[in-house]
């Protein structure tokens, strides 16, 4: 009886977690594939930075996958998980790793929504 009644629970639970659905994901560069449309940078819900990207099957928020920008030919700014921006010394850093990072996006691109697909973490479905 005891048996049964486990497996009956363990069937059920199953199911229970069936019927919620799965976690949908997409890529950034298959959303772009789709023709979804990037707007401008925005924080989500838990403060993380990222883009919406609108669709005709819906909207979808891209998080950030940086953590400098640049600003201008001084100003640097260390991208912070919670989205707080802290502006860095351009100099002082290049010289701290040996020269000037090409690789660095800037901080006006990536406000305007210009943005890099390796710029660009995970992505998840807008609800309502």
């Amino acid at each position: 009886m005891f048996r049964h009644r486990f497996y009956f629970s363990a069937l059920l639970a199953s199911l229970c977690l069936l019927a919620a659905g799965t976690a949908s994901a997409e890529s950034y560069k298959g959303l772009l594939k789709k023709g979804y449309s990037v707007g401008t940078m925005s924080q989500g819900k838990s403060g993380s930075l990222g883009w919406v990207l609108s669709g005709k099957d819906g909207k979808w928020f891209c998080k950030g996958k940086f953590s400098l920008a640049v600003v201008d030919s001084k100003t640097l700014v260390s991208v912070l998980a919670s989205g707080k921006m802290i502006k860095v010394d351009r100099a002082v850093f290049e010289d701290s790793i040996g020269g000037p990072d090409p690789s660095l996006p800037n901080l006006a691109d990536l406000k305007a929504g210009r943005v890099e697909p390796r710029h660009v973490g995970s992505c998840t479905p807008l609800r309502g």
